[in-house]
């Protein structure tokens, strides 16, 4: 029933994205959710190119089906990267925090679906023209890096500005979200809180949890200062950072207290000293279930959700 265009281009069962999250995004949850019949992506951080190359060679170890690496433009080692999914013949590269131009023939003449992700009509249109198979339109309901635009706003102008199939991405969680999206025009959905509480997903419990406890304004935005605006759930850190930018402080003194925070977080599970990088969604999510309960989840409460809206007149 939900067969789009996204599912045709990725060869995906459904057209379900999972966001490629920094230290979150490994081979075992991209696999999972890959294996569920969704698009798994390994989230290529700051982790330089050996690193991606490992995480790559495990997730075909894990499963026979397409998945993809983000790359982040704001990580020293995008070269590195880039050769490995050249030469690991990744099937789809999404992008973000920057703009991939220039390496999108590269890509596309190895046979590489590149699937950037947009937060501004203009930027969707310029990336349309540099080649770009599809568009993730991420509103900034998001977690981590988000643009200026909501989900609700900013997906349908994207919908209408480009001719390549859109995917909706910030504040998704569900089949309401999923049914919404398609709504707008969106041809599919990638989340990226919701699969940070999937079993397969390698998030400390303590990370998880965070989340299930987390409650509708639960979430502030960090970062405005330097211009690299992050959403994070509030703690000890967010308040550290809010009040450094009160004083003005530097760009090296805020660069300097986030450093290392969303390891900290993810890996050793300090959600008061962390980043705890996470949607506004997160008060929706109230337990950890596998990839494929997830979305299969969605996609048959989306089926009900379709048949009862079919009976409003």
């Amino acid at each position: 029933m939900f067969y789009t265009e996204i599912c045709k281009l990725l060869n995906i069962k459904y057209p379900i994205i999972q966001g490629g999250m920094a230290w979150v995004a490994t081979a075992e949850l991209a696999a999972a959710v890959s294996n569920a019949g969704g698009l798994g992506i390994i989230g290529a951080g700051n982790a330089p190119g050996d690193v991606i190359r490992d995480e790559v060679k495990k997730a075909k170890s894990l499963t026979d089906k397409p998945f993809g690496v983000n790359i982040y433009f704001m990580s020293p080692y995008v070269e590195q990267v880039i050769d490995v999914v050249l030469k690991e013949k990744v099937p789809v590269v999404t992008t973000g925090a920057g703009n991939p131009g220039k390496y999108i023939p590269r890509l596309k003449e190895a046979g590489i679906k590149i699937i950037p992700v947009v937060s501004s009509v203009a930027l969707a249109r310029r990336l349309e023209k540099a080649g770009a198979d599809a568009l993730i339109a991420e509103g900034m309901e998001c977690g981590g890096h988000i643009g200026e635009l909501t989900t609700m706003a900013l997906v349908p102008q994207v919908v209408d500005a480009v001719k390549i199939p859109v995917i909706a991405a910030g504040g998704i969680a569900d089949s309401r979200g999923f049914v919404a999206a398609l709504a707008l025009g969106a041809k599919g959905i990638q989340m990226g809180t919701r699969f940070v509480c999937a079993k397969e997903s390698i998030a400390h419990e303590n990370f998880k949890k965070a989340i299930i406890k987390a409650k509708d304004r639960s979430t502030t935005v960090t970062g405005k200062a330097i211009g690299h605006p992050v959403r994070v759930l509030k703690n000890r850190l967010t308040i550290e950072f809010e009040a450094l930018e009160k004083k003005q402080a530097t760009i090296d003194e805020l660069e300097a207290l986030g450093k290392g925070r969303l390891r900290l977080a993810v890996i050793d599970g300090d959600i008061d000293n962390g980043s705890v990088m996470a949607g506004q969604i997160s008060g929706l999510i109230n337990e950890v279930k596998s990839a494929k309960e997830i979305i299969e989840d969605i996609v048959k409460e989306a089926e009900v959700l379709l048949q009862n809206l079919s009976k409003l007149k």
